[in-house]
């Protein structure tokens, strides 16, 4: 039987109302004072600030389509993820949102939503061609990171560790060349990321709150990002890392263990940033706790399968530590030694309002509450609540850093979906889905988003 959280009074709709509102206002003030810096100084390099899109009304093919997916979700959504049997759920909600991916790139067309996307000047695609030699490329890739190093890299390929291009050097070397299978890779691989936390929810807190998050994170505004970005494929590969740890520690299965240390390991090799998402598999591990101490070998495979990625690119001769330490200095370099901090600290989490939609903040309103009442709630609710509040300090961490100037909304994506979630403390869903999928709708239609 599927649990419903209590029946609250009509202040508790009301509060999560003032917590919507106030999170549109972070937005605002961040869009009113982005314009000011931007007309006075342009220090922000941004055209439509915080956000790196441009004004631009227009209708696409995918329109048709990413309205008819939104009406249908927020309509059957809820029923639906209460009642289909939890194996049919889970591809339900893929297919689903990588029908809403797919539909929001092609308000843009196939060309310039997706087959484009990945073959830019900053791009991934635009360096395939230096990778014939790979052992060679990754003895290197190092000496080509700065701005003033011989045949430097593009930003991207630049700002990540080598497992993200080598990615596409591998899709290439398949037969599965250009922009559109690049970009058709990235949406198919990252709607599974909504699968990931699923299986995550249901280990360490309930089924029912699983089911109850399942539409918002298929109908999430962080869709509009997704596709097509490879931070959408970087973060399924994060979010099935914690999903696997998860199943290890609640499980004891040191396959589940090995197979979750393997895709870390490949995480921080994707993407420098995501080392901060150890923070949401140590909760995932604290949660887990009683079957840790009761068999602690899952931990031992995970760690075994940790060392296998980091192992394989330090003896093919690449650095990770001296990889990073130069791109720092290339962050410098570039934007990020311009923008102002004072500005993005504050309209990076605007960002993230904008990729989790007003009901996340409503949502976080009451996991807040929950973890409060800790002592007297649910263990599920108070699991639920400590997993997501792990993902919220990782997404803080990576804004005070300072290493998040020279970004944008994309980066948010590995952190931001473990932050929807919190919706399935919310009542009323329906209203909230609906107003989850406006704002993608908006924000798509309106503005030509970047990356």
């Amino acid at each position: 039987m599927i649990r419903t959280p209590p029946t609250t009074p009509s202040r508790g709709l009301r509060r999560d109302v003032c917590a919507a509102g106030a999170a549109a206002l972070l937005v605002a003030a961040s869009v009113l004072a982005g314009r000011h810096i931007e007309d006075t100084s342009r220090t922000l390099f941004v055209d439509w600030p915080p956000l790196l899109a441009s004004w631009g009304p227009h209708l696409g093919p995918g329109t048709p389509a990413a309205v008819l997916v939104a009406v249908a979700t927020v309509t059957y959504g809820p029923v639906l993820a209460a009642r289909l049997p939890w194996r049919a759920l889970l591809p339900a909600a893929w297919g689903t949102a990588m029908m809403w991916i797919l539909s929001l790139a092609l308000v843009d067309g196939w060309h310039r939503g997706i087959a484009h996307r990945l073959t830019t000047r900053h791009e991934y695609l635009q360096v395939v061609d230096r990778f014939d030699d790979i052992p060679a490329a990754l003895r290197g890739f190092t000496g080509h990171i700065l701005l003033d190093s011989p045949d430097n890299w593009p930003a991207h390929v630049a700002g990540h560790p080598p497992a993200a291009t080598l990615t596409f050097v591998l899709l290439d070397r398949i037969g599965l060349r250009g922009g559109g299978w690049a970009g058709m890779w990235c949406i198919t691989v990252g709607a599974t990321a909504c699968v990931a936390v699923l299986v995550t929810v249901r280990a360490l807190a309930d089924e029912a709150l699983a089911r109850r998050a399942a539409p918002f994170l298929v109908l999430a505004p962080a869709a509009v990002w997704m596709g097509t970005s490879a931070d959408a494929y970087f973060a399924a590969v994060a979010a099935w890392a914690v999903a696997l740890s998860a199943l290890a520690v609640t499980r004891r299965s040191p396959g589940w263990a090995g197979a979750s240390g393997l895709l870390f390991g490949l995480t921080c090799y994707l993407s420098y940033g995501l080392t901060l998402v150890a923070l949401i598999a140590a909760a995932a591990l604290v949660l887990g706790r009683r079957g840790v101490r009761e068999r602690p070998v899952p931990v031992a495979a995970l760690l075994a399968g940790l060392a296998v990625v980091p192992t394989v690119f330090t003896l093919a001769g690449f650095d990770w530590l001296e990889a990073y330490r130069l791109l720092v200095t290339r962050y410098g370099q570039g934007a990020g030694g311009i923008r102002p901090y004072g500005y993005w600290v504050w309209a990076n989490p605007a960002c993230a309002v904008l990729i989790t939609g007003l009901a996340t903040a409503a949502g976080l309103r009451r996991t807040a509450a929950v973890l409060v009442r800790h002592r007297t709630g649910p263990p599920a609710d108070v699991r639920l609540a400590f997993l997501v509040c792990a993902a919220l300090v990782a997404l803080l961490v990576a804004d005070l850093s300072g290493m998040s100037k020279a970004e944008t909304e994309r980066i948010w994506l590995p952190f931001a979906l473990w932050l929807l979630p919190a919706c399935a403390f919310l009542t009323r869903p329906r209203l909230w889905l609906a107003a989850q999928a406006l704002l993608a709708l908006l924000l798509n239609h309106l503005l030509f988003t970047g990356w």
